[in-house]
Parts: C-alpha cells; structure tokens; sequence
C-alpha cells in the first residue's frame, strides 16, 4: 500500500489543518493537500494526505474510512497514480 491516501466527502467549509489535525490521530502526516476551487477558493470537498509510513497509511483508512467527520461520512483509500 502506498502512503499517499485520497480523502474524500469532505465538507465544503474544511481547512487544510483540519484534515491534517484528524489524520496525526493515525500517525505522521508528511504532507496534506486539499484541493481547492479557482475561482472560489472553497474546498472541492476532497483532499490528498501523505503518510510517514505504509503501516500508518493502512492504520489511517481502517480508523477514518467511513466515519463522521463534520457532520459527513469520510472516504479513505489509497490514492491512484497520477496518468
């Protein structure tokens, strides 16, 4: 498993430091990207999280995957490479 997850469902209002606040709940965080809007400069409601590790990417989707987060049902899974 790689350690780059996609988050996805997230809530439209989130910050950058909210998803990663969550996901050092599993382990270290190297990198959070969310993605975001160009013209509104909102979330897009998904986002990228680079784990330190397989191990804390795997701890990652079975604690985060499906669970509330701001009032949505996350998804998390291993991110696809880029084509």
């Amino acid at each position: 498993m790689a350690t780059r997850l996609y988050v996805g469902n997230l809530p439209y209002n989130i910050t950058e430091s909210d998803v990663q606040d969550r996901f050092q709940e599993a382990g270290r965080v190297v990198a959070c990207e969310l993605i975001l809007d160009t013209f509104t400069s909102r979330s897009r409601g998904f986002a990228f999280v680079d784990m330190g590790s397989q191990e804390e990417a795997h701890k990652a989707v079975q604690m985060f995957n499906g669970t509330d987060f701001q009032g949505r049902p996350m998804v998390v899974n291993e991110a696809r490479p880029r084509s």
